[in-house]
């Protein structure tokens, strides 16, 4: 069993092991106005988190599981001018990680990349998404069970939507050639984000042991490789 915090380490085994699904957003929890309170800059990239971002740089949303290996990926791309943590595509306003573990906001753990075009490509992005999780798991990425821990791209405009769609088309083919099954990941116009509190942000550079459950599943994606 992997062990991400006191919250989830008193979890029971029949809450940790429980069927996931997305609550109705009558059920959801109420949530707050409050915003999480961050610290403003980059662990690693030494750059802003928050908007206003630069005008050359545009913005990226992925959920691959567990958000503390992914922005690890990401931030590591050359390119990407700044990267963060939060919850996006849920019900719940400003939910704090303690509550989107409950599966009662409908958050995603996703990572918010932000950048530069004319550097790296979101096709390359696209790519570094599709290779680095199972996209075929549903609420999970390999022991990590939860709507927290679904696939899911977010995009922010008709370029990033047609791009995604496309990757996806293409994945599936060699997936499918592989022997695995329908991609479950939801493509979908970027909704709000919130950060996650500030010992989320960059976790495995703060905590270079720190639990990472980032897998692939061994099938290369060809897209922005031209072949």
């Amino acid at each position: 069993m992997r062990h991400r915090g006191i919250f989830e380490e008193n979890m029971s085994w029949l809450e940790i092991r429980r069927d996931p699904a997305l609550p109705d957003a009558g059920a959801a929890l109420p949530g707050r106005d409050e915003r999480v309170s961050i610290i403003n800059q980059h662990a690693v990239l030494a750059a802003p988190l928050t908007a206003p971002y630069p005008e050359n740089l545009r913005e990226a949303l992925f959920g691959m599981g567990c958000f503390w290996g992914i922005e690890r990926l990401f931030w590591q791309i050359s390119g990407v001018a700044t990267t963060a943590v939060g919850y996006a595509a849920g019900f719940t306003p400003n939910p704090t990680y303690q509550e989107v573990c409950t599966g009662q906001t409908g958050h995603n753990e996703v990572v918010k990349v932000v950048y530069d075009p004319a550097a790296v490509s979101y096709e390359t992005l696209l790519r570094a998404f599709w290779e680095h999780h199972d996209p075929t798991q549903g609420m999970r990425q390999g022991n990590d069970r939860g709507t927290q821990y679904r696939s899911g791209i977010y995009y922010y405009d008709e370029s990033q939507r047609r791009a995604a769609e496309e990757s996806l088309c293409a994945f599936q083919s060699r997936l499918s050639a592989a022997g695995f099954g329908v991609i479950t990941t939801e493509v979908l116009p970027a909704p709000t984000f919130y950060f996650a509190e500030d010992y989320h942000q960059q976790y495995l550079h703060k905590n270079p042991a720190g639990y990472c459950g980032m897998g692939g599943t061994g099938v290369s994606c060809a897209i922005g490789t031209g072949a």
